[in-house]
């Protein structure tokens, strides 16, 4: 009884890990691209964002975090002949990675804090991918153990990959044609509004 405990808290220490995960490069996303707006409200938005950043990472990601180990531990406590299973191995890595990945997250957020961060939204937004793949081949892992297809699971996370960089690009793409149109637009307006103001006439001088 105790395992099937220490498993539903498992996965709810996931789901509570992997949000805080996903929404925390996005927000590390928005506090880079305020660094365009004109102040006041460049520092405004950056200010709440850095709240709103330190918030997520201590109240919500990090007890995910803490969470999903202690339950696996206890998981393992229960099942330690799963530590002789070679997929068991190759989660806990892919574990270790998403765990560099998430104290990664706590320097980006010093650095942004400091107005020391050299990542752009661009570069942020492929990072945000990352624990995607992650999650993807630790379910796999979770759910087939050794009998998982190999060679299917590499397929998929290549389209993944694949599909992300493609994402991207084609929104990097579309915000530009946005921005350039806007810019087109306001000088258009300011063509229309020149012509439509009234010319200075010259005074007569004789």
């Amino acid at each position: 009884m105790a395992y099937f405990w220490f498993k539903a808290f498992h996965i709810i220490g996931v789901v509570v890990w992997f949000a805080g995960l996903f929404y925390l490069v996005r927000l590390f996303i928005y506090h880079v691209e305020a660094e365009a707006q004109p102040e006041p409200a460049k520092s405004i938005l950056q200010n709440q964002y850095l709240i709103m950043e330190k918030r997520l990472y201590g109240i919500i990601t990090t007890p995910g975090m803490v969470v999903t180990v202690a339950m696996a531990i206890g998981m393992l406590i229960n099942q330690p002949d799963w530590l002789h299973n070679r997929w068991l191995h190759i989660k806990l890595g892919l574990v270790v990675l998403l765990i560099g990945y998430h104290f990664f997250c706590a320097r980006l957020i010093k650095q942004l804090e400091a107005g020391t961060c050299r990542w752009g939204s661009k570069q942020l937004r492929a990072l945000n991918e990352a624990p995607t793949l992650l999650l993807v081949a630790i379910v796999l892992l979770a759910v087939f153990k050794d009998s998982l297809p190999t060679n299917s699971t590499v397929w998929i996370i290549f389209f993944l990959v694949i599909a992300m960089a493609a994402t991207i690009q084609l929104y990097a793409r579309k915000r530009r044609l946005d921005q350039e149109r806007l810019n087109q637009e306001h000088l258009n307006q300011e063509h229309q509004a020149a012509a439509q103001s009234p010319s200075l006439s010259v005074p007569d001088q004789t």
